[in-house]
């Protein structure tokens, strides 16, 4: 029989165990760790978003936007101007690597199912830049909203968005749980908002029926951009430091409730926002052969002619089921 005491008790020592490990002790999880993914150590499920194909293996039948989303890779960060950064904690950090063609996605999912229901949490320690480029070309000095002034770097309104998302799936409900961090727009303006869809994500079940047949390059989370709103008018400003090849990792931490199907809280760095008016749209028809799906995701997407890079130094799921 569990006390108040016993359970005390067990919670203290789960504290003391992970504040005496140096790689788990930068994390706030929730009472059952689920994964800990250090990517030192390998890729630990994360893979390429693939879509859904015909029994025949023909590729041709895959949505357009998931033929060349690009894979994760494993990365040592080598610039040419510092060497080999490495990681926030040792060498390896898990890349998503955007092609330089606006609007296109790099995306890493790690697939679960659920052990019971109730609060579930992401944590990661990342950071965003773009391409390193040596050389001139009409945006060597200005891009957008920043001009080069030896404390501004252009290549910072360069970079696109990320988004931490799920695909959650219980008794034939789906739905996802979405934030974006929108960091400039298609023109080089600097937004750094943090936002979220109102519709549900489009799949290829629906353009199979003709509901939709998004472009190569759609942005597959919601592509109509009226189907987006801001979390708050405020701006989330963030750590660029000046140019492309200065690494500094930021906390996420992104906390839901699979029993509601709701969001509850993000927090990035030390800002923590309400989550529980922010809507998490089912879709409409019932799902089959996905009972207990859990999956999440990150993704980055560039909005310009530039390669975007997403950097995980690792990755924390937990559960309090």
């Amino acid at each position: 029989m569990t006390t108040p005491e016993t359970a005390a008790t067990a919670t203290a020592l789960r504290e003391a165990i992970r504040s005496s490990d140096p790689r788990l002790s930068k994390y706030n999880p929730l009472s059952r760790l689920l994964t800990f993914d250090d990517f030192n150590h390998g890729a630990h499920g994360w893979v390429e978003l693939g879509g859904n194909y015909d029994g025949r293996g023909d590729l041709a039948s895959l949505d357009h936007h998931f033929r060349d989303m690009r894979p994760p890779q494993l990365s040592n960060q080598n610039f040419f101007d510092v060497g080999t950064h490495g990681a926030m904690t040792g060498t390896y950090s898990l890349k998503l690597a955007t092609r330089k063609a606006p609007g296109h996605t790099a995306t890493a999912i790690r697939r679960l199912t659920m052990a019971g229901r109730g609060l579930l949490q992401i944590e990661a320690h990342l950071a965003w830049k773009v391409e390193a480029n040596l050389g001139g070309g009409e945006e060597a000095n200005r891009y957008g909203d920043i001009e080069w002034d030896a404390n501004s770097h252009p290549s910072e309104a360069q970079f696109g968005a990320f988004t931490v998302a799920t695909d959650l799936s219980h008794e034939g409900v789906r739905y996802h749980n979405v934030m974006r961090f929108q960091n400039s727009d298609a023109d080089g303006h600097i937004i750094q908002k943090w936002m979220y869809p109102v519709v549900a994500e489009p799949t290829p079940h629906e353009r199979f029926k003709g509901v939709h047949d998004y472009g190569r390059y759609a942005d597959f989370t919601a592509p109509n951009p009226d189907d987006w709103r801001y979390l708050s008018d405020d701006r989330q400003e963030a750590c660029y430091n000046e140019v492309p090849t200065k690494v500094n990792w930021h906390y996420l931490r992104f906390l839901i409730d699979t029993s509601t199907r709701s969001n509850v809280e993000l927090q990035f760095n030390n800002d923590v926002y309400d989550l529980r008016d922010v809507p998490v749209p089912p879709y409409a028809e019932k799902y089959q052969s996905l009972e207990g799906l859990l999956n999440f995701y990150f993704s980055a997407r560039t909005l310009g002619p530039h390669r975007n890079f997403l950097f995980l130094d690792s990755v924390v799921i937990s559960a309090d089921w």
